[in-house]
Order: structure tokens, then sequence, then C-alpha cells
């Protein structure tokens, strides 16, 4: 087994409207403004760009993400991932089963190549799963507020 290699799901309740959330998602140069653990957004074309992270532990992961699929209809975001993460991470967005409100949800795949986390994957994993979780948590509540100001996409 690679220690470095990670599976993540997250599945956030929201009440908004599919192509609400679906629009706040694709604008991905502001979730810092919404995401406290999103430090930084630089993008680099209309496809591409260099996301900073931090969550609870202290380390910053710093990668280049880039579009591989945009499908407003589907509801799908996409994107591939270099740098301290390899791999790729896909939004979902759906009508709630009981059509109040969307899920939303995230599915990630990456290898961590930051020199640090590699040495330490074997005894640190469950806290870094823990990191990513609390990332998410964050993630989801900053999102609620942020739509609940009316702070849409244009």
């Amino acid at each position: 087994m690679d220690w470095s290699h990670y599976r993540f799901r997250a599945l956030w309740a929201l009440p908004a409207a599919p192509d609400t959330v679906y629009d706040a998602l694709e604008q991905a140069e502001d979730y810092p403004r919404w995401w406290p653990q999103v430090r930084e957004v630089n993008r680099i074309d209309d496809t591409s760009g260099v996301i900073t992270i931090r969550s609870v532990l202290p380390y910053d992961m710093t990668f280049t993400a880039r579009e591989v699929r945009r499908d407003r209809g589907a509801g799908v975001l996409e994107i591939a991932m270099s740098g301290d993460l390899d791999g790729w991470a896909c939004w979902t967005v759906t009508v709630a089963p009981d059509g109040s409100g969307t899920i939303a949800r995230y599915d990630q795949v990456v290898d961590v190549n930051k020199p640090l986390l590699r040495r330490l994957a074997v005894p640190g994993r469950p806290l870094f799963r823990a990191n990513h979780w609390l990332m998410m948590r964050s993630g989801r509540r900053g999102l609620v507020a942020h739509l609940a100001r009316g702070h849409q996409a244009v």
C-alpha cells in the first residue's frame, strides 16, 4: 500500500438551488472569500491556476489545478492537480433527494508529494485524514454563509 495515496469523499447538503451552488463552486478564485483553508488562488489562464491550502495542521499545500471537465448540464466540475498533490478532484452538483436544496459531492484521489508528509505518511495518516475532514467541514459552513449573503457568481 502506498501510504501517501488518498481517496476522499464529502457530501455537502446545501440550502440553495443546484445552479446557484454550481455557480459558486465554478468560481475557484473566490474560494478564499468563503473557505478559510483555501489561502490563495492565482489564475494562470482560463482553465488553470495555482492554489495554496492549509487546514489545521501547520503546513501549506500548493498545487496547479487544470480544468478537465466543466459540464453545467451534468453538474460536474473536475480538475487535475500537480505539485504537492498529484491527482484529481471533482464536484458533482445535484438536486437533493427531497427536492429542497442541493447535494454537492466532492471526490478526490491524490498522491501526496510534499517530502515531509511523505516521510510522516504512516504515523501521520490518521491526522492527515482528520485535517482534510476539518477542511471540508469548514468549507461547507463557509459556502452556506456565502450563499446566504447572496454572493453568487455573475
